[in-house]
């Protein structure tokens, strides 16, 4: 009795790199760490029910004309179940999660429209690409008519892929692979891509990552692979299924994966000012205090204002000013886990209120980003500041 000889194995470090060269075709990254990195998220897209969360994948760019919505496109051809979207409602994509046969990877593109300073705020839709990132994320809505209403889940675990203009919520770049694109140079060139002779590349390619992710599943499911060192927290939630995928596919892929990791993870952190109470924060510790031990409100103000990439010198068409610096800084807490505030401050004779670095240096290590390693240096004493009367 003859049997069939085993399939071959895939080479899923070939697949990879075919994928990227599709890529590569059409799409102009700023990065080459940006054509590892949505490589694999194509390939995790069709691994989803092996891992505990899943990282959005965002082409955002300042100005139009860069590329995102192509970038979209490709991917498009290559994920399973892609379902495409513009201005579609939270309840419109929760119930195509919950209801569709197999489940969607979601493309949304201008999602400025929806999160861009013209548009408001969209908390359920925020909410639920905050809450499908993670496998146990669900949705909860009533269903049924008048008094028989039921409190009913929706799940909302799925791939999403983002293109925009501007930048999202925090919650969601911090979750997501984030790709700044940039309008082509004109030494740059790409491929046309004809969609009837082009899409069904895509979708052959497509259908043998499906192929490979089902035979290699048993070594990406419940794996939790070596990260980089400084890589935790989001950034390992966003990272660890790109990384198994890349462990899984061999060749060069498991070292480009975490070269890519760790480059994408600083630019991001590199770009992100953090919030507003943070980026105040940093400020005082690098350009204000910066090695001072105590200074007035008034000289903190001006340091502030002088500082020409920072939004002190207008907040909403006025400068900060003593109280809105007060109203902030009384959110975080000194070593004696008190808000902080002012305090007297003598100067020249004179008391004064004004604010000590001994109280801001609690906050300044648990939310500030490690100080650059050339800081600049201090900024000339002000005219009755404490240092300028001491010296």
């Amino acid at each position: 009795m003859s049997t069939n000889p085993p399939a071959p194995a895939m080479d899923g470090s070939a697949l990879l790199d075919e994928v990227e060269t599709f890529h590569r075709r059409f799409n102009i990254f700023p990065l080459e760490s940006a054509y590892v990195a949505v490589t694999l998220w194509d390939a995790h897209a069709h691994l989803l029910d092996c891992f505990d969360s899943t990282p959005r994948l965002a082409f955002l760019s300042p100005e139009p004309g860069s590329g995102k919505s192509r970038a979209l496109e490709i991917v498009e051809t290559l994920v399973p179940q892609p379902m495409v979207a513009v201005n579609a409602s939270a309840s419109a994509l929760f119930r195509a999660v919950s209801g569709m046969e197999g489940r969607p990877t979601i493309l949304f593109d201008e999602i400025d429209t929806v999160f861009g300073p013209k548009a408001g705020e969209n908390e359920q839709l925020r909410g639920f690409l905050n809450a499908g990132h993670r496998r146990s994320g669900v949705m909860w809505r009533c269903v049924g008519d008048g008094s028989n209403q039921q409190v009913q889940e929706f799940p909302s675990f799925c791939g999403v892929a983002v293109a925009g203009l501007g930048s999202l919520p925090d919650t969601i770049l911090t979750r997501s692979v984030i790709v700044r694109m940039r309008r082509r140079a004109p030494n740059e060139q790409v491929e046309p891509f004809r969609q009837r002779i082009h899409e069904k590349e895509g979708h052959a390619l497509r259908d043998r990552l499906a192929a490979w992710a089902q035979s290699v599943s048993h070594l990406v499911d419940g794996v939790f692979p070596e990260l980089p060192e400084g890589i935790s927290d989001r950034p390992a939630d966003v990272w660890e299924p790109l990384l198994a995928i890349a462990d899984a596919a061999g060749g060069t892929w498991p070292e480009r994966a975490r070269t890519a990791c760790i480059e994408l993870v600083n630019a991001a952190k590199t770009s992100d000012k953090g919030s507003i109470g943070i980026r105040l924060l940093t400020d005082l510790r690098d350009y204000v205090f910066n090695g001072i031990d105590r200074l007035p409100t008034v000289a903190i103000l001006d340091r502030l204002h002088s500082l020409e990439e920072a939004p002190w010198a207008d907040m909403s068409g006025k400068p900060l000013d003593a109280r809105g610096l007060s109203r902030m800084l009384r959110e975080y807490m000194s070593a004696d886990n008190a808000p902080i505030a002012a305090r007297n401050i003598k100067a020249g004779g004179s008391v004064m209120k004004g604010y000590y670095a001994s109280d801001l240096h609690d906050a300044w290590q648990r939310y500030c980003p490690p100080p650059a390693e050339s800081p600049l240096l201090p900024l000339p004493p002000l005219p009755g500041s404490s240092e300028a009367v001491s010296g």
